[in-house]
């Protein structure tokens, strides 16, 4: 799933460049080339369940997850791309049940 950030790359690095052609400022001084913009590293989501006296927001929050979805009904958790360093530290967690990378199931 591309999301809108993913799609709108390709557009502000065409408009990067449009701007890092101009080598001069109006003053005429010279302008330093723009840094290149480094693209936001895709980490797979992950659905993370905790225990019910935890909030979900609270535990993505202590590892410096933003969660896409919280559930509060038939989960207890929350999903969030995660880095594999973020799944190391909430496996780390007490309270933690589960840490499952999301994807498709099917019914045998």
């Amino acid at each position: 799933m591309r999301t809108r950030l993913s799609r709108a790359l390709p557009v502000a690095a065409v408009v990067l460049a449009a701007f890092s052609a101009l080598p001069v400022s109006a003053a005429g001084a010279a302008v330093p080339a723009p840094a290149p913009y480094a693209a936001p590293v895709d980490h797979p989501t992950y659905i993370v369940t905790v225990r019910k006296d935890l909030d979900p927001a609270d535990v993505a929050q202590l590892v410096g997850a933003t969660p896409v979805h919280v559930f509060r009904s038939a989960l207890h958790g929350f999903a969030a791309p995660l880095s594999p360093g973020q799944v190391a530290a909430l496996h780390a967690l007490p309270g933690v049940e589960a840490v499952e990378e999301d994807g498709t199931a099917s019914a045998g």
